[in-house]
């Protein structure tokens, strides 16, 4: 059982507690508040001027899938030839051995959403996992979160190199809209299999991966930079009534009353701390996440990392925050409203009764750059302790 106390705790929560305590005991946060009673053997954790948040979410990365310091070897993330590969899973392709896991454990980075790249129209099966541990089975929270599409420059990049379809936004939609026509088809045929048992339908194995998407248990995990591919993006999931998260919307600020028509689950934005390295990022600026954030949107702010390396994601929020975006909305974009949808806010996101014990401690506030991060648990251990 550990005790942390004298904690300056931001909960992400309902109530925020100076001089605060918190009770973890088998990998769960069990009691939080001013005045937390502990058995004698409790381990003591003394953060007092300390700032004590949950553990820290991105939302979008690609974490073990492009390995550290290496090229095409350590190159996981996107099987650009054929685009479309739903089957893929992010879980068979993630290294927890790669070196940028023990950076996101050093910077408080607890939780991620991690899995293929956007070189196809369908990419695979995002993952969320938990940033500690040598072997990816013990590290998941949910091995199928989503299903990565991508919309834009980079399949028709990929595919026009290929002299295959697509190589305009036109074969992009029309390569999508015909996968989900055929996995609404092949649902179709599975649900009839009560009336007309011999007439199962063959097996495949990527209508099976989409089925998921039309039976609305996972969303579409949306790669939409540009207006017109994010309005594209809300157009195909009003046509096939499915859910998506529209993850970077570098120009969603520019579209916000269609927006809050047409999105759902939220909206992941990043990576902002980037050059505009392409024509779509034109209009790229931090100012997005205040502007979607006070029109009443749910934001989290997201790496993409390697894009950007993932132990800058409080960088991120703190200079979306210098830019318009309030305080408090930041930090919840990298912890409760990144859970939330990410659909774990059950477990993770915010430091509450019955949560996993993933709790961060930082000598001062995690937006100034002078502030370190002193002590990280996961599911109640202690991965670092400098404090």
């Amino acid at each position: 059982m550990i005790l942390i106390k004298n904690a300056n705790i931001h909960s992400m929560s309902k109530e925020n507690f100076k001089n605060g305590m918190i009770l973890v005991d088998h990998g769960k946060i069990i009691a939080i508040g001013n005045e937390v009673k502990a058995p004698r053997n409790a381990e003591i954790i003394d953060a007092k001027g300390k700032f004590v948040i949950p553990g820290m979410i991105d939302a979008h990365c690609h974490l073990g899938m492009w390995e550290d310091g290496m090229g095409f070897e350590g190159a996981d993330g996107n099987e650009a030839v054929d685009p479309v590969t739903p089957h893929l899973k992010a879980i068979d392709a993630i290294n927890p051995m790669d070196m940028c896991f023990k950076d996101a454990l050093d910077a408080g980075i607890t939780t991620v959403a991690t899995g293929p790249g956007s070189a196809n129209v369908i990419g695979g099966q995002f993952a969320v996992i938990k940033t500690y541990g040598n072997r990816i089975d013990d590290m998941i929270v949910n091995e199928c979160l989503a299903m990565k599409v991508a919309f834009g420059e980079n399949p028709k990049r990929v595919y026009h190199d290929q002299k295959k379809s697509p190589s305009t936004r036109m074969g992009t939609a029309a390569i999508l809209r015909e996968n989900l026509i055929k996995a609404k088809m092949y649902v179709k045929k599975q649900n009839n299999l009560l009336e007309h048992p011999d007439k199962t339908p063959e097996f495949d194995i990527k209508m099976e991966a989409l089925a998921k998407v039309i039976k609305k248990e996972i969303p579409l995990k949306v790669h939409a930079h540009r207006a017109d591919d994010i309005l594209t993006a809300l157009r195909i999931a009003k046509e096939f009534d499915i859910d998506i998260t529209l993850d970077h919307c570098t120009e969603g600020h520019l579209i916000v009353n269609y927006l809050k028509e047409g999105i759902q689950k939220g909206i992941i934005l990043g990576p902002a701390l980037s050059t505009r390295s392409k024509v779509e990022l034109k209009n790229l600026t931090f100012k997005t996440p205040g502007i979607l954030s006070k029109a009443g949107l749910k934001v989290a702010i997201m790496t993409d990392h390697p894009v950007i390396p993932l132990q800058y994601l409080p960088i991120c929020a703190g200079i979306a925050a210098r830019e318009g975006m309030d305080e408090i909305e930041a930090l919840k974009a990298i912890t409760i409203n990144a859970a939330e949808i990410l659909g774990i806010e059950g477990i993770v996101g915010s430091l509450e009764i019955g949560k996993d014990a993933d709790i961060v401690i930082y000598s001062g506030h995690p937006f100034d750059l002078r502030s370190k991060v002193e002590f990280v648990m996961i599911n109640g251990t202690i991965v670092k302790n400098e404090i």
